[in-house]
């Protein structure tokens, strides 16, 4: 599967990567509409995966400066990923960890020196096997039950 990840730009990729956590949150895990999309949208960097056809496969979010040192405890250095998703045809084919990656090149290039995430407890492992370790306690977000995770970059 030929796949191209980017930093979404403009208007048109910004609507892929809303269609995409449209498609993931809110019709397939149920997040209400109004939780999806947040006040921290307009102001982060938005990565996306798009095929060879140009149909978006994935997407991911970063949060940095001031308002991940606010969201992650006022840590130095701490940038926060968010909002990953992949659409169901690309699952099981290593897109996830390629957006992960590519996220965290994005914060590392502004400054960040170690990520934070919010994971869905069923993707623990996922993050895991990237270099992500679990803190704190279960808790839940929309629902659905997360854990707080981090990594040096």
């Amino acid at each position: 599967m030929a796949v191209a990840i980017r930093i979404a730009e403009g208007e048109a990729d910004l609507a892929l990567v809303r269609a995409v956590r449209r498609e993931v949150f809110v019709v397939e895990q149920n997040v209400p509409e109004e939780l999806e999309y947040d006040e921290y949208d307009g102001t982060s960097v938005h990565v996306l995966a798009v095929g060879a056809d140009g149909a978006a496969l994935g997407t991911g979010r970063l949060i940095f400066g001031d308002q991940a040192r606010e969201l992650t405890g006022g840590v130095e250095g701490r940038v926060l990923l968010g909002r990953l998703a992949v659409l169901p045809a690309a699952r099981g084919t290593g897109l996830g960890a390629e957006l992960v990656r590519a996220i965290e090149a994005a914060g590392a290039e502004r400054g960040g020196s170690e990520m934070e995430l919010h994971a869905q407890v069923h993707a623990l492992g996922f993050y895991e096997r990237l270099g992500y370790v679990a803190k704190g306690p279960v808790y839940e977000d929309a629902g659905i039950p997360h854990q707080t995770m981090t990594r040096a970059l």
